[in-house]
C-alpha cells in the first residue's frame, strides 16, 4: 500500500460572487521515501493540496489516506495526534518565535511529550547538530541569516522524527546559493528515508525531487 493515497479530492471556497474550486477531483499516490515537488502557477491549488495532506484543511469531498488511515474521518483530537506523529511542516516564513533561542524554538514540539527538560535539550541539540547549527543554539532568530533561520525551522520540523515532511516554498525568502544549500539538506534527509513533499515555483528546486506533480486550475496536469 502507498504511504499516501489521495482519492477524488475536492476543496471549494466561497468567493465573493461564486464558489472557487481550489482542488478539483485530484487523485494521486505517494510512496514511502519519495521526494515530490508540487509545481504550478499561482492559484493552481499547490498550497491547498499541501495543507490538506497535512491534516490542516478539511476537504469538501474525497479521501486522504495516510499509512492506511483516512485522516479526515478522525476526531479533532485524533487528527492533532496524527499530525504530531506523522507530519513535519516547513514554511516559507520560518515562523520562529523571536524571543526564544534557537534551542528553545526547536524544543517547542517536545513540550507535550513525556521527555524531561534535560532530554528535550539533548534531543534538540542533536537535531541542531544535524543541520549544522549546534554552535548557534543559544542565539536568537534575529542573530541568524535567512538560511540559518530556515535550518532552525527544518530542525524543529524534524524533532518528533515524522515520516513525512511537507515544505511550502522553503527557499522563497532565500538567495539562490542559500536555497541550494537548503535543497541539498532536504535531499540528504530524503536519502535517509524521509518522505518529502515540497511546493515550489522554482524549476531548479524541482530538479532535486524524484518526481514532479504539475497542477493547473486545481487539477493534475502532468
Amino acid at each position: 500500500m502507498s504511504l499516501i493515497m489521495i482519492n477524488s479530492l475536492v476543496k471549494e471556497y466561497n468567493g465573493a460572487s461564486d464558489v472557487v474550486r481550489a482542488c478539483d477531483k485530484i487523485s494521486c499516490t505517494i510512496e514511502k521515501s519519495e521526494f515530490i515537488a508540487v509545481m504550478g502557477p499561482s492559484g493552481s491549488g499547490k498550497s491547498t493540496l499541501l495543507s490538506i495532506m497535512g491534516g490542516l484543511n478539511h476537504p469538501t469531498n474525497g479521501e486522504v489516506i495516510i499509512d492506511g488511515l483516512d485522516i479526515y474521518s478522525l476526531a479533532i483530537e485524533q487528527l492533532a495526534d496524527f499530525r504530531r506523529e506523522y507530519i513535519g511542516f516547513v514554511f516559507q516564513s520560518f515562523q520562529l518565535i523571536p524571543y526564544l533561542t534557537v534551542l528553545e524554538n526547536v524544543m517547542l514540539p517536545l513540550a507535550v511529550t513525556d521527555y524531561s527538560n534535560k532530554q528535550q535539550m539533548e534531543i534538540s541539540a542533536e537535531i541542531l547538530n544535524r543541520v549544522g547549527l549546534y554552535d548557534k543554539m543559544h542565539r536568537l532568530p534575529n542573530q541568524l541569516s535567512g538560511g540559518e533561520q530556515e535550518r532552525v525551522a527544518i530542525a524543529r520540523c524534524l524533532i518528533n522524527r515524522p515520516p513525512i515532511v511537507l515544505a511550502d516554498e522553503p527557499t522563497g525568502n532565500l538567495d539562490s546559493l542559500t536555497g541550494i544549500e537548503i535543497m541539498e539538506l532536504f535531499q540528504s534527509l530524503n536519502a535517509e528515508g524521509q518522505t518529502v513533499i515540497m511546493v515550489t515555483h522554482n524549476p531548479e528546486n524541482a530538479e532535486f525531487a524524484g518526481r514532479i506533480i504539475q497542477l493547473k486550475d486545481g487539477k493534475i496536469a502532468a
